[in-house]
């Protein structure tokens, strides 16, 4: 990547660059010595930052939010044709850059690697003056520089972040999630099993063995508990497995005849690969066929499964046919498509929808608020009410900067003709549906605590 004057790895700073960091932090409040926050800008531009996995086992869905974050600057910068700026329902933006400033911006590779990821955007905020950070592509990701963000005082718009945690446990007032998180998946899921699959059912869970493995196979057991579905068992694995059909075995031995594969990544395609080799959609339990449940599917997990995918069942944050295929509800998602599409000559998926999204709405916040203040910025995201963005009527809940609205139940296509998009959508589930207590037990231990503009 060149706009910003500097390729993709130049912005990780070393064990030298880190040592730097009070003195470039000093250096930069020094030039501007009447700033009341963190990197208040004082020049005609203003700097954004990025912190994605661009290599590693995430480097693909990395890709695709600095190709959706990239996009949404060219668009507040008046390039190319606007996209979801015409169709937002806020009319705060015009394209002209924000407050006055043209917006250029900086980016990391975490490698999948929250220590990694954290000296990445040190350096950005320090050295590059960043006034907000977005990305993720992991959740250990999100929550180290989420926290990051809040010790020093700028706005963290997570991108593609899915654990409870990051709007749980590690809420942080500076930080705000468009992205669904697991409990939501299952939340949605459950009504959905219910008509696809029927209440008498029983289901086995194979689970990768950390905080979001975890987190995912107790709220998608609770949620099918809860329409009648018993649990059979669970086995967690190791995140480092490549090979799954030693988990086999003991589903069906279980009796079960759902299978639930709480797996993200490569970790779900390798699973998903595994359940093709045994040949187990051909086998029925009781008579009947068994039910393949990935709980979120990553659009890129899903091509890389191939015909694995065929028929599982589960969720995504937003997919590139919702508003051909759901309506105008969605406006946006059209728009969004066809400038995506255009600039990279693919379909988008919703890790790259989500961080172009998050951009916008820290844009529009900062219109509407009048400033770069973060906690002024974070003031006009709490509460907010929005369309037009692709997700349909959306909220952002002041308690806990968790985004609310519809969530897609998808399904992989049986017959996928090369499809560019190999999940179709099989319905949706309503925002004030997977809605819950912001005291629920599965986002317990963590206070939003109080904005830091880092003075």
């Amino acid at each position: 990547m060149t706009r910003s004057g500097r390729t993709r790895r130049s912005v990780l700073c070393g064990a030298a660059a880190t040592a730097l960091a009070g003195p470039l932090l000093a250096a930069r409040r020094a030039r501007s010595q009447d700033a009341s926050f963190t990197n208040a800008p004082t020049e005609s531009t203003v700097t954004f930052g990025i912190v994605v996995a661009q290599s590693g086992p995430y480097a693909e869905e990395g890709e695709e939010e600095l190709r959706g974050f990239t996009l949404a600057i060219d668009h507040l910068n008046g390039k190319g044709d606007g996209g979801m700026l015409a169709t937002f329902s806020s009319r705060a933006l015009d394209g002209a850059g924000i407050l006055g400033k043209r917006i250029r911006f900086v980016a990391g590779d975490s490698e999948a690697h929250s220590g990694i990821a954290r000296a990445a955007a040190r350096r950005m905020i320090e050295a590059d003056g960043a006034v907000m950070l977005t990305g993720g592509s992991s959740s250990g990701v999100a929550v180290a520089v989420q926290g990051l963000c809040r010790d020093v005082g700028i706005l963290y718009m997570s991108g593609l972040s899915h654990a409870n945690a990051t709007t749980g446990k590690d809420k942080a007032a500076n930080g705000f999630r468009h992205f669904l998180n697991a409990h939501m998946s299952a939340l949605a899921l459950a009504p959905a099993l219910a008509e696809i699959c029927g209440r008498d059912r029983m289901a086995y869970h194979i689970a990768v063995d950390n905080g979001w493995g975890q987190a995912q196979q107790h709220s998608v057991a609770e949620a099918t508990e809860a329409i009648g579905w018993k649990t059979a068992g669970v086995a967690m694995t190791p995140p480092a497995r490549t090979d799954f059909s030693a988990f086999l075995p003991a589903f069906l031995e279980s009796g079960a005849d759902v299978l639930v594969l709480d797996q993200y990544g490569g970790n779900l395609v390798n699973s998903l690969k595994s359940v093709e080799r045994a040949g187990l959609r051909e086998r029925q339990v009781s008579g009947r066929t068994i039910e393949l449940v990935a709980p979120f599917v990553s659009d890129l997990a899903a091509r890389r499964a191939g015909h694995a995918i065929a028929g599982v069942i589960g969720t995504q944050n937003w997919h590139p046919e919702l508003e051909e295929r759901m309506g105008v509800r969605y406006a946006g998602s059209d728009a969004f498509v066809r400038s995506y599409v255009a600039a990279y000559g693919t379909p988008p998926g919703q890790a790259a929808q989500t961080c172009y999204a998050q951009t916008l709405l820290y844009a529009d916040a900062v219109a509407r608020a009048g400033s770069f203040d973060p906690c002024a910025v974070a003031e006009a995201l709490e509460g907010f009410t929005f369309d037009g963005l692709g997700n349909g009527p959306s909220l952002y809940r002041a308690a806990d900067h968790q985004c609310f609205h519809n969530v897609l139940i998808v399904r992989g296509r049986r017959q996928r003709l090369e499809a560019a998009v190999p999940v179709e959508i099989v319905a949706t589930t309503p925002g004030d549906a997977v809605s819950y207590p912001v005291d629920h037990p599965l986002f317990a231990g963590g206070a939003l605590g109080r904005c830091n503009r880092g003075t």
